[in-house]
């Protein structure tokens, strides 16, 4: 797959509603999920409004990570889902069309592109995943997920 890699700035940061994980790249594709559904059970239970997509935020390489979903507004926390935001500044970017299991590839993308551009990473990485449609159910090759690494203010 041909990625379109491209550097994004983002004045402030979006505020999410999170839970907070640690986990091997192996539990990766079960632990997302779960916390997902965690922290959408506790949106619904509260009648919070506003969630949007799923989030993954990666912390640092030891994989801590807050899991979650974006949020239009302030959010106040339901026992353990807790306020917090994507961070804020230039970031790198692109999207990955298909199963989530072929991801890595647009972070080798993402890593080969910066390297090339002479560009330095600043600390978290995130994954924006699309809402769930039914017709990716038939063709997982339309799962969007948006992957992004924060870069150091260096251009």
């Amino acid at each position: 797959m041909e990625y379109d890699v491209r550097v994004e700035n983002f004045a402030s940061g979006r505020p999410i509603a999170v839970v907070r994980r640690r986990a091997g790249k192996p539990e990766l594709s079960r632990v997302v999920p779960e916390a997902c559904g965690v922290v959408w059970n506790a949106l619904r239970a509260h009648q919070v409004k506003g969630a949007g997509r799923h989030v993954a935020l990666y912390l640092d390489g030891e994989i801590n990570l807050e899991i979650g979903v974006e949020m239009d507004g302030p959010f106040a926390g339901a026992g353990e889902v807790v306020a917090s935001t994507l961070p804020a500044g230039q970031a790198v970017t692109t999207t990955h069309m298909g199963p989530y299991g072929g991801l890595h590839a647009a972070h080798r993308a993402i890593h080969d592109w910066c390297k090339r551009q002479g560009y330095e990473f600043a600390g978290p990485s995130w994954e924006i995943y699309g809402h769930w449609e039914e017709a990716w159910n038939n063709d997982p090759s339309l799962i969007r997920t948006d992957v992004f690494y924060l870069l150091k203010a260096t251009h």
